[in-house]
């Protein structure tokens, strides 16, 4: 292909693509098909010869396209989103095209710069003090395990990276109950194991971990001759969008001389908002490290999650590694590769750039607020469908609820209204027993696509009632 080709082939998927997005309430939200469908469709070996343009779009139409979950769908009420807002995409085109790979200030000077003017110009929107620095990361996974495995050679006196953990004892993590699979990953992979991390019990209306729980059990950790490294807290936790009180837990940290962890990747987009900065952040300024997803609420193409470092000497005494054909001769400059675990790094500022430039603070905001109304909104309609129960109430634009009878029951209806395509769901647990959650978030949705959930989670349920 050559570059004037590659211009008409851009100008057709371009077309496509607003196509694609000016018609997506016409598709069912999840994929319809069934496992292996798709590879059957596929040749079972590479093609010897090039084959034309138009040959492999047409495939991606037919074969591709029906085995797509549509998470830019405005009724994609599963998970958390996953935006793509259409300024963020231009930008990643633009990334994709110039196809630099960003992991020291030389190789993209242009791309470290950005980047930390971007991650200061949301750090003020989140209401950070000064003082934080940042990275951008791929996602909080990755966010979270460089957090995790500064506590670890923090506690360690930073000699795990060289000395290994074998002589070092038990060293303990805490987080409540409520965190997110990341968390065991990251304790895996950082070599502190499942058994070492501590999960505490959660109280209150926002499922907050326990405190006066926190600090029994790090005493009686000490008193057996392990070693407590770190406290992981979460606003807006993915299972019922559990909250910790934060200057609880700081208090507990700081007493301890612990390190601190926030993981804020879905609900800390809302943290725009000054009046929900007010009852969700309090205090938030004493952690060590911040986590939250611009590409889940913000409307930032996926992957971009920010890291925020009250201090960053403390991660790159982990992390940062400087073999002689990386270093930097000249000024001094910042260097993020040596802030995460990748060498390699996008240019994923851009999107940043272009997102809020295009919206303005106060234009994202007014998404993240009618998500919140619409998600109350919908939550007390179901309250009103007969013996259907609201489990945990709206924390955000998040909550949970119940059709009448067993588990089986709401799985059932979870398939069910998946398979019907008009919304997407996802079950989950909470107190030892299943839950439907529904969350609102998608950056194109609107009150009636939110408030047409409460119409067909009601006729789905009708027919398996009826047994139809």
């Amino acid at each position: 292909m050559n570059w004037d080709e590659f211009a008409q082939w851009g100008s057709r998927i371009s077309d496509w693509s607003a196509d694609y997005h000016k018609t997506l309430r016409d598709r069912p939200v999840r994929a319809q098909t069934s496992p292996g469908e798709i590879a059957a469709q596929l040749p079972k070996t590479p093609p010897e010869d090039a084959e034309a343009m138009d040959t492999i779009l047409a495939d991606f139409e037919d074969i591709v396209m029906p085995g797509m979950t549509h998470w830019q769908h405005p009724r994609f009420f599963a998970y958390f989103p996953a935006n793509a807002a259409p300024p963020s995409m231009l930008a990643e085109m633009l990334v994709t095209t110039i196809a630099a790979q960003c992991m020291l200030w030389q190789t993209s000077p242009a791309a470290t710069e950005v980047e930390t003017v971007m991650v200061d110009w949301l750090g003020q929107a989140l209401g950070l003090p000064e003082g934080f620095t940042g990275v951008i990361q791929d996602s909080a996974s990755s966010a979270t395990l460089s957090a995790v495995l500064t506590m670890r050679e923090r506690a360690t006196g930073y000699c795990g990276n060289r000395d290994g953990l074998s002589g070092t004892g038990q060293l303990r993590i805490y987080c409540s109950d409520q965190v997110h699979s990341s968390i065991d990953r990251a304790c895996w992979v950082a070599g502190i194991g499942q058994a070492n991390l501590v999960k505490i019990g959660t109280r209150g209306a926002r499922h907050a971990m326990d405190t006066a729980a926190l600090k029994e059990a790090i005493a009686a950790d000490r008193a057996a001759g392990h070693i407590p490294a770190g406290i992981i807290a979460i606003t807006g936790g993915t299972g019922v969008g559990a909250c910790d009180v934060l200057g609880a837990i700081l208090a507990v940290a700081k007493e301890e001389d612990l390190y601190t962890h926030l993981d804020a990747a879905w609900a800390g987009a809302a943290m725009i908002c000054p009046e929900i900065r007010q009852d969700f952040w309090a205090d938030v300024d004493g952690f060590d490290s911040i986590v939250f997803n611009p590409h889940k609420w913000l409307g930032a193409q996926f992957d971009c999650s920010v890291q925020f470092l009250k201090d960053p000497n403390p991660q790159l005494n982990t992390l940062k590694i400087e073999p002689e054909y990386l270093k930097t001769t000249g000024a001094k400059v910042t260097n993020y590769s040596e802030w995460t675990i990748p060498l390699g790094r996008r240019f994923r500022a851009l999107k940043i750039w272009f997102l809020i430039r295009s919206y303005g603070l106060e234009g994202l905001r007014s998404r993240i607020r009618n998500h919140i109304q619409w998600s109350r909104e919908l939550c007390n309609a179901l309250r009103e469908l007969p013996g259907f129960e609201i489990v945990t109430e709206p924390i955000l634009s998040l909550f949970s609820f119940r059709c009448p009878g067993s588990d089986d029951d709401q799985q059932r209806l979870v398939d069910a209204l998946n398979e019907d395509g008009r919304i997407y769901l996802t079950q989950g647990a909470f107190s030892g027993r299943k839950i439907i959650r529904f969350q609102v978030g998608q950056f194109d949705t609107t009150r009636e696509d939110v408030m047409l959930a409460r119409h067909v989670i009601e006729e789905v349920w009708e027919k398996i009632s009826r047994g139809s």
